[in-house]
């Protein structure tokens, strides 16, 4: 996977891969697995109409993120991911959920694990941001919110409950 894929997966809870809609994005996904230690990176990213997996449906963004260890596996609709102590932070804008937002993250650790529209995430941390659109609206603040719409979840100190559409 592209480094900041990852990235775009953390920091937006609907990026591209979640939902049934990003199904569309993933279906032929090629398997993927990587571990980390220490890592830093920063960039932007701006991605429509290419017949690649992620690259299908326009998105535009910026993001960085720090932190150490990380591991996930990759097949299709499946993710799963565990990670020790990070911090990101990303803007994004998407067609896939028709509007835009900021979202900044800490965590002490977490795992997570996505099929398809269902997205669970077991951790300590404090998501703090904001996203709206068409689509709906999520708010997060120290790790916990909410969020309306086109995806349904509930936040408690970083653990997470989604179902998107």
């Amino acid at each position: 996977c592209s480094e900041n894929r990852d990235v775009k997966s953390d920091t937006f809870s609907t990026a591209s891969g979640s939902g049934i809609i990003g199904m569309i994005d993933t279906i032929d996904r090629p398997a993927d697995a990587k571990a980390e230690g220490t890592y830093a990176r920063s960039g932007s990213y701006k991605e429509a109409f290419k017949n690649k997996p992620g690259k299908r449906i326009p998105k535009a963004g910026v993001y960085a993120e720090a932190g150490v260890g990380r591991a996930s596996a990759e097949y299709r609709i499946f993710r799963a991911e565990a990670k020790g102590p990070n911090a990101s932070a990303g803007a994004e804008a998407t067609v896939a959920r028709l509007g835009a937002g900021a979202m900044a993250q800490a965590e002490i650790a977490s795992a997570s694990a996505s099929a398809g529209p269902l997205d669970v995430k077991l951790g300590l941390g404090v998501d703090t941001g904001a996203y709206i659109g068409l689509g709906g609206v999520e708010v997060k603040i120290l790790g916990c919110g909410f969020s309306f719409g086109r995806k349904t979840s509930v936040s408690v100190l970083g653990s997470e409950l989604s179902f998107s559409f």
